[in-house]
Formats: structure tokens, sequence, C-alpha cells
């Protein structure tokens, strides 16, 4: 499995790359292959406020269907459109096309709390 080093990653296997004040977010290749093939991404609007460890869309796969949480407060700012066509992006490129929203954080102090990769190897076993 894949772990960029340049990422963070949080406890609900979310990862984030950051740019100043913005985050892009996604799931972390290990989230995807325990979910199977994706067939749907439920992503919060473009202006919504998400809370941290709370839950801002769903994915929704062939064997279930797992929330995505917020690892950081802040407002959504973008959300990835061709998403909707083609959710089995998820499951080809987590890093990548992949990625699902991006969010302007509030607090960036909250990214102090997330996993570096080395860190995220070691909580999935």
């Amino acid at each position: 499995m894949n772990f960029p080093a340049d990422l963070k990653y949080s406890s609900d296997h979310e990862w984030v790359r950051v740019d100043g004040e913005t985050v892009t977010l996604g799931i972390t290749d290990f989230a995807q292959s325990e979910l199977g093939d994706v067939v749907f991404v439920e992503m919060p609007e473009v202006g919504d406020r998400v809370t941290k460890d709370k839950a801002m869309g769903t994915i929704e796969a062939v064997k279930t269907v797992s929330d995505i949480i917020s690892p950081v407060n802040g407002e959504i700012v973008e959300i990835n459109a061709g998403l909707d066509d083609a959710p089995e992006t998820v499951n080809d490129d987590p890093y990548g096309e992949g990625w699902m929203v991006r969010i302007r954080i509030s607090d960036p102090s909250e990214l102090d709390a997330m996993m570096d990769a080395e860190k995220y190897q070691e909580h999935i076993g």
C-alpha cells in the first residue's frame, strides 16, 4: 500500500495535503481497499462548514457505506465534481484524482494532531 510522506493522516483513514490555509482531503489507500469498489460519494456543498471529528459526507461501496469524517474545522471551498460521474477514481487514484474536498481550515494548529505516514502505518498495523 501507498502512504505518501507529504500527507497528514487521521485515525478515521482520511488524508490531507496542506496548501497554506487550505487542505485537500481524501481517503487513504488502506480505506479504499477495505471498502472495496466505490460506487457513490456524497459530499458537502461549497460554502458548508465542517466540524472536526464529525461526518461531512458518505462513501458508498459495493460492500458497505462509510462516513467521511472531517479532521479539521473549516469551510468547504471546492468539491471534486468528477467523482459524481466516476466514483471509482477513489479506488484507482486515492491520493490524486480521487481527492474529495478542499477545506479552508479555521485553526491550522488542528493539523498537529494528525499522523505522519509512519505513525499512520503503525495505526493500521
